[in-house]
């Protein structure tokens, strides 16, 4: 409508913005937006709704065709999140519900990955606070194209998996720790304190005894 072209000028290219119908029989990048929207169950929130209208936003300026004939939409997740923080700045909507939609904006691709995550960027992945609506845009997102939702399926399975505990535990290491090791404070404790996490979130690394004795024995302290 005319309305929708004054408020949000940059829906109007998405309207015979072709995909690769492999992945998108709907239809082009408005149509599949569409179809997104309506999947929606009622009473959510403003990032949801807007992180569904925009995570494509900038699949019209981004389209590439290969020479092969493959239409390509490379960084379209990351531009995207810089054009939905213009978008929402200008339609003035709150500090938080602007940085929570270019996040999920900006995640939206990396679901596709997921399956070959190592277990702590996983769980990484799963502990930020935007996951929980970012799986639900993947849902629609799948749902309304190609329909495959294993790696949505796969994301359920891992929440039940890990429901028993704190997804990121309390650490079994600080920065006090490193010092009574010994150790000078420093950009290295950031570096340290990261693998310890990484181990204890792989299940390598259980107890604080185990933790300061791989750290002596890997930074020779």
């Amino acid at each position: 409508s005319g309305l929708l072209r004054a408020v949000l000028p940059e829906i109007e290219p998405m309207k015979g913005c072709e995909q690769p119908p492999q992945f998108h029989p709907e239809g082009d990048v408005f149509q599949h937006t569409r179809l997104m929207l309506e999947l929606l169950p009622e009473n959510v929130s403003v990032p949801l709704v807007f992180s569904v209208i925009l995570h494509d936003v900038a699949k019209p300026v981004t389209a590439r065709v290969d020479p092969d004939g493959r239409i390509r939409f490379n960084d379209h997740d990351r531009v995207g999140a810089e054009m939905s923080e213009q978008i929402m700045e200008r339609l003035r909507f709150s500090r938080t519900e602007i940085d929570a939609t270019v996040e999920m904006v900006r995640q939206h691709m990396v679901f596709k990955d997921v399956p070959r995550m190592r277990v702590a960027k996983l769980k990484r992945f799963m502990a930020r606070p935007t996951f929980e609506q970012e799986l639900e845009l993947h849902r629609v997102d799948c749902a309304s194209s190609h329909a495959m939702l294993d790696n949505y399926e796969f994301l359920q399975r891992k929440k039940e998996e890990f429901a028993n505990e704190p997804i990121i535990p309390p650490p079994l290491l600080t920065g006090n720790d490193l010092i009574a090791l010994g150790m000078k404070p420093g950009p290295k404790f950031g570096e340290i304190l990261e693998a310890v996490e990484t181990r204890q979130l792989e299940g390598t690394l259980k107890t604080h005894e185990q933790a300061l004795e791989w750290v002596k024995r890997e930074y020779g302290r």
